[in-house]
């Protein structure tokens, strides 16, 4: 689709039905969430690289250190997204 075809579009949206309104703001919900969820997954990725991997990785594999640090590093991240989630949703439920 190029750019004139998708500004075409655009401008049919009032068109929609509301069912396909609301349809089309879910999964434009949706994309939103897995780019964050892409974006997070970046970010550990780099954050974790960053820390655990000290030197060129030569043979194709991470050293026992490497590897156990990378594990480490994913492991309090999670932890970390998940005692934030849980606050968020305690704080959510107190209003």
């Amino acid at each position: 689709m190029d750019t004139s075809s998708l500004s075409q579009s655009n401008l049919d949206l009032s068109k929609l039905s509301d069912y396909d309104k609301r349809d089309l703001q879910q999964q434009i919900g949706n994309e939103m969430q897995k780019a964050k969820i892409q974006e997070s997954i970046h970010n550990l990725t780099d954050i974790c690289w960053t820390k655990c991997i000290t030197g060129g990785i030569s043979s194709g594999k991470m050293s026992g250190k490497e590897e156990s640090c990378a594990a480490n590093c994913v492991e309090r991240f999670l932890e970390a997204n998940t005692a934030v989630l849980k606050h968020l949703e305690r704080m959510r439920g107190e209003m």
